[in-house]
Parts: C-alpha cells; structure tokens; sequence
C-alpha cells in the first residue's frame, strides 16, 4: 500500500472545468475588480498603473506556467503538480502543494454556493425558510437549498454525465458575454457610465482578483502529460492565456460601461429581471455551478478517502458520511461568508498566488539548481517571487479586513 499516498494528492481534470465554470463569473468579478472597495462602495475605470499590475501578472503566470512545463522535462516521471513538489521538496514538498491546490478548490465550491445564493435572491427577492426556532432569509437560504440539492451529485463516482455538461463551460461564458452585451444594447442600459477614474485602495483586491483568474496551473502538468506533441505546449498556454485576457477584459469594459461605479460583485446582480436577455444570462450563471460542483469538490473527497481508506474502504454508508460532511461544510462557510468577491479576492491574494506563481518558481529553481547560476532567467524568477509575496501579505490581509467588516 505504498503508492496510496502518491496517488492521495493528485489532482486530475476537474480543476480545469472548476475552474472554468468560475472564470465567467470571474470575468464579472473582474469588473467589479475595475476599481471597488467595498461590494455597494463606489468604484473607477482601470487606470494606467492598474493595467500596468495586470498585465505583469499575465505575463507572470504564463511565464511560471513554462516553468512547470521545464520542471517535468528534467524528470519523465513527473505526472502531477504535487510530483513536482515531491521532486523538488520531498514528501514536504507534496503535501504543501496538495494542501494549497485542496484548499482552493474547497473556497471555489464554497463560491459557487454563495454565487448561487446572489443570484437567486437577485431573481426571487423575500424568499426565506424557517427550521424550528430558526429563520434563514435572503440569499443565506438559498445557499442552503441549492448545497442540499448538489449533494446527491457527489455522493456518486461515475462523473461521466457531468463531465460532459461541465464541458460547455466556455460556451456558457460566451452565452453570458452575449446576453449581457444584447441587454446593454437593445434592452434599454446603454454603455454611458462613468466611475471614478482612480482609486488606489482598489488595487490589493484587483490584483488579488486578477491572479485568481490565471490559477490553473495546477492541472497543467496533467495536460501536458495527455499531449501527444508535448512541444506544441507553449503555445497552447498562450493561447489559452490570450482568449482568457480577452474573455476578462470584455466583461470588465461591458460592466463598467454599462453601470459604471454601481457595479456589483456578479455582473448578473445589475441586470434588469425583467428581461429575457438578463434571465439567460441569470439562468446560465445558475445552472453551471450547480453541474460542477460535485467535480470540484471531486479531488477532495478522493485526497480524504485514501487518507482514511482503512476505515471507508468498502462501506458505502462511511463513504456518504464523509462527502456529507464536506458538503454541509462548505455551506457552512458560504453562509457564514457570504461575500463572492471578497472570498474570491482571499482565494486568489493568498491560494492561487501561491500555488500558480510562487510554488512554480520555487520548485523549479530547487530542481534545476537554476538559483547557482547568477542570470537574466533568476533575475525574472525573482521578481515574479517579490511580487507573489507582496500581493500574498498586502492582498490577504486587504481581503481579510473586508470580510471581517462585513460580518
């Protein structure tokens, strides 16, 4: 039973259709990220510095995305992120990577209860629910209802079905762009706002934001490893960085246009409810969490039942236990947290910096022995490094002060 906790932290497909199905909300968020303090307070256009932070972080995922790309070249064994962090680190090295890459994908399902959650009481205002003595109201109600419903979905193995819905992630991202640009077009919003053209106290969550949008470098190993001409890898990473930049920077220039500084946390929360055009966008926002739920929280429950395979190994009833518990949890946080943006700030300020700009840098230089050789590639390697710390510290600890004085 060795190979069991090799295999414990892997981390296979269904981060990428997680974290797509949070992109095009994302691509929202970013909008909002277009300069907001608060999720009600007033906000401004990107400005030239901001773009200027933008488009460094771009560059620095791309970057430490062919890093990870070398990393495995060096070793034909190196299949998954943690592999990478074994190679470099040792068995320390694995469990902080599988620690970081768990720990986002927990917060990403917990942000889709809370996206569900908007929305609904977006679309169904004075809806609540009462349970004995206590009385849930608003969008915490719907968190619940919707965690409840979800459930079933990861108490079973076979996730071919919602692999296959999960999949049309990118055409629901372009469904939401559509419907949204069709309400600022012909159902009567317009693209004449205007916000403030330069708020600085923005910045630590709209990096924080920015680098949650480019956190999928965990999988990448994955999908290089399922290449068959793995030297078309690069540019397929810049492709794909490409198409997500321009994806992003729609929603946010269609956001701000369209409500300017009274942009909300989810674009979709703007939208007239009474239009036909805002309730495909609305509907599809919906429904696409809901499928891949159960897929994102797929690693975690397989990373929990190997670590206790001795005592849920062949019983069925364990089995459903723990995926219960993992799923009332996560409804737990979301109503207790119930702030997307700030959540997702938290994510990407502390998580996906690590994960996808630090840890790459860290594990390459330890394996390749690049941090002896005084050159143009350590100079950018360190940089990338000094800018992750400063957004991990400066942008955790903007993301923690909202949500904490907003509970």
């Amino acid at each position: 039973m060795e190979d069991e906790p090799h295999d414990e932290y892997s981390l296979t497909i269904p981060f990428v259709l997680a974290n797509g199905g949070n992109q095009h909300q994302l691509n929202e968020e970013e909008a909002e990220r277009g300069e907001s303090v608060s999720e009600h307070q007033s906000a401004g256009t990107t400005s030239f510095s901001k773009t200027c932070f933008n488009g460094l972080n771009v560059m620095s995922a791309f970057y430490t995305g062919l890093l990870i790309k070398r990393c495995m070249d060096m070793d034909p064994t190196i299949r998954t992120y943690p592999d990478i962090g074994d190679q470099a680190f040792g068995s320390t090295g694995r469990l902080l990577v599988s620690i970081f890459m768990n720990t986002e994908l927990y917060l990403v399902a917990t942000g889709f209860l809370i996206l569900e959650g908007d929305n609904l009481d977006n679309l169904l205002p004075h809806v609540g629910i009462k349970i004995g003595g206590l009385k849930i109201s608003g969008k915490q109600s719907f968190m619940v209802i919707v965690g409840l419903i979800t459930m079933p979905t990861v108490w079973l193995d076979n996730m071919s079905i919602l692999s296959y819905v999960s999949a049309t992630g990118v055409l629901a991202s372009l469904v939401i762009l559509g419907s949204i640009l069709w309400v600022g077009a012909f159902d009567g919003v317009g693209f004449d706002q205007k916000g403030m053209i330069l708020n600085w106290n923005g910045l630590p969550i709209a990096v924080s934001l920015y680098a949650f949008c480019y956190c999928a470098h965990p999988v990448f190993p994955t999908l290089y490893t399922s290449m068959k001409k793995k030297h078309q890898f690069s540019k397929v990473l810049l492709i794909c960085f490409v198409i997500c930049t321009i994806s992003y920077a729609s929603m946010a220039i269609l956001g701000y246009l369209m409500f300017g500084s009274d942009l909300q946390s989810q674009i979709t929360l703007n939208l007239p409810t009474d239009k036909v055009s805002s309730r495909v966008a609305i509907c599809t926002t919906l429904v696409t969490p809901i499928c891949k739920y159960a897929l994102t929280v797929k690693p975690i429950v397989h990373a929990i039942e190997n670590r206790l395979h001795r005592y849920c190994n062949k019983k069925p009833f364990s089995l459903i236990l723990i995926r219960t518990i993992l799923v009332m949890s996560t409804i737990v946080v979301a109503v207790t947290v119930p702030f997307f943006g700030y959540l997702m700030s938290l994510v990407g300020a502390f998580l996906s910096v690590t994960a996808s700009f630090l840890l790459p840098c860290f594990c390459y230089l330890k394996i390749s022995g690049a941090y002896q050789r005084l050159g143009f590639e350590l100079l950018i390697i360190i940089v990338i490094v000094l800018m992750g710390i400063s957004t991990v510290l400066i942008g955790t600890y903007t993301s923690l002060v909202e949500i904490i004085s907003h509970l």
